[in-house]
């Protein structure tokens, strides 16, 4: 009995340990890595949060781009990290991607990290060049069905969730539409507006300039409700094409093991920061809206989008070069 009591001691000292120290992080400065080059999406939330958390944490939060092999490299570097909170993943939704589209990512999405929340979503959009006659997804499904094999549509690349979730429409609606890949969104969006491929799936932030310009128009967006910025624009769903939702997200992880005291201490601080009128701001202009979900809730969304994903990847035979 003496030996037991003197173990659950120890546990009790541990815990009391373990919590003391959560509870005083950070005590220096913090790295936030982003798989991915700076300017991107990913990155622009990583130098919203490296400033707010700076400044209310008052410890030094520094961001580190680490591009290469579609992120993986980096993702995989952060999940090896000692698990003490002064390493932090901003990534995209690569992150539940690529696992199932490489051989080997070099991480698993469920084991190697702990999350802490999707910090901002951005829907997909369905585009069309204005020559084409369809001017609702119905009337798309009726004109490519007509003239199969005749259509095509691009996308900035492939595994990208744009591609993925042209590819969730071809196979949903038996559609014989090629795919033309680009070097990301933005030669995708020039073939549109120059009519080379008349059909787009891309992320809704850089398809919005053009689209107020009038070079193209869009059909619907790809999240389960309607984009801010385009409120007259249906969602899939409510343009009778169901189950068709998709996103680009950006979220925030630890590696797996980190103190549960400090990944909620991590998850309160960016669910106050993405409430902040200039924040929510910034991220309107990226097409981005504010999600901040909890922990459980970033755990859940993982495992529901790896499962649909690779359904997609295997059904399409979609491989990397």
């Amino acid at each position: 009995m003496a030996v037991t009591g003197r173990v659950f001691a120890c546990i009790a000292v541990f815990a009391f340990v373990s919590s003391c120290y959560a509870q005083s992080w950070p005590v220096r400065p913090v790295r936030i890595v982003v798989p991915a080059a700076p300017g991107g999406p990913a990155d622009v939330m990583a130098r919203i949060l490296a400033q707010k958390l700076s400044e209310s944490l008052e410890r030094q939060f520094v961001v580190e781009n680490r591009p290469g092999a579609a992120g993986n490299i980096a993702m995989a570097q952060v999940a090896k990290t000692a698990p003490d909170g002064y390493t932090v993943l901003v990534t995209t939704s690569a992150y539940m991607v690529n696992p199932v589209l490489y051989a080997n990512a070099g991480y698993d999405p469920f084991k190697d990290f702990a999350p802490v929340t999707v910090a901002a979503a951005t829907p997909n959009v369905l585009v069309v060049h204005p020559a084409v006659a369809a001017k609702t997804v119905q009337e798309l499904l009726a004109l490519v069905n007509a003239n199969r094999g005749k259509f095509s549509y691009a996308h900035p690349g492939t595994g990208t969730t744009p591609h993925l979730s042209g590819e969730l429409f071809r196979l949903s609606f038996n559609l014989d539409i090629i795919n033309v890949p680009f070097n990301g969104a933005g030669p995708a969006l020039a073939s549109v507006v120059g009519n080379q491929t008349p059909v787009a799936f891309v992320a809704l932030a850089g398809a919005t300039p053009h689209l107020k310009s009038g070079a193209i128009r869009a059909l619907a967006v790809t999240g389960a409700r309607r984009a801010a910025t385009l409120p007259d624009v249906q969602t899939m769903a409510e343009a009778g094409a169901k189950n068709q939702e998709s996103e680009t997200m950006l979220g925030v992880l630890l590696p797996a093991g980190t103190p549960r005291e400090i990944v909620g201490r991590l998850h309160r601080e960016i669910v106050r920061v993405v409430a902040q009128a200039d924040v929510k701001e910034r991220l309107g202009a990226l097409g981005f809206e504010p999600v901040a979900n909890t922990p459980e809730e970033f755990a859940a969304y993982i495992q529901a989008e790896v499962n649909k994903w690779s359904k997609v990847i295997r059904d399409a035979n979609i491989k990397v070069e």
